[in-house]
């Protein structure tokens, strides 16, 4: 880093260069940030064709969600959560570290997973609908006056 803004120092020269410097590293920082929070999206706002909201209130949201054969989301986050599987279905998730996970599901079959992101695709030939059920941080007890 150091070293970075030398180079800068002595290619533009004086305090300018300090701040040329110090402005990329800070926009460079910015811009991974951008990159980590854009990785961690609602799927809600980021795939609206498949993802629709049937319920929310404080403790949990809802999601009715539907994929035609071969249609794929984009990259996006669930908390902790309960899927119900409304059809047989053979779905793909790709992982942020680009690894894949193959999931057949049979309907009426129920699954529970942890917070994450992935990709998911539906690589079957019919379409896939399930009912997933987002748990929402716990709320503090309420204490009696």
């Amino acid at each position: 880093m150091y070293d970075f803004i030398l180079r800068c120092r002595a290619a533009v020269g004086g305090m300018h260069a300090l701040f040329l410097a110090i402005s990329l590293i800070v926009l460079g920082g910015a811009g991974l940030l951008a990159g980590a929070v854009a990785t961690a999206q609602d799927p809600i706002k980021v795939d609206a064709k498949h993802y629709k909201v049937e319920f929310e209130n404080d403790r949990v949201r809802i999601l009715r969600i539907t994929y035609g054969p071969h249609e794929k989301s984009v990259m996006h986050h669930h908390p902790a959560n309960v899927a119900v599987f409304l059809t047989d279905g053979q779905s793909r998730f790709t992982m942020p570290d680009g690894k894949t996970q193959d999931a057949p599901v049979k309907a009426g079959s129920v699954q529970w997973s942890e917070a994450g992101e992935h990709l998911p695709e539906n690589v079957g030939e019919k379409p896939f609908e399930l009912i997933l059920v987002e748990l929402k941080t716990k709320r503090a007890p309420v204490k009696p006056k």
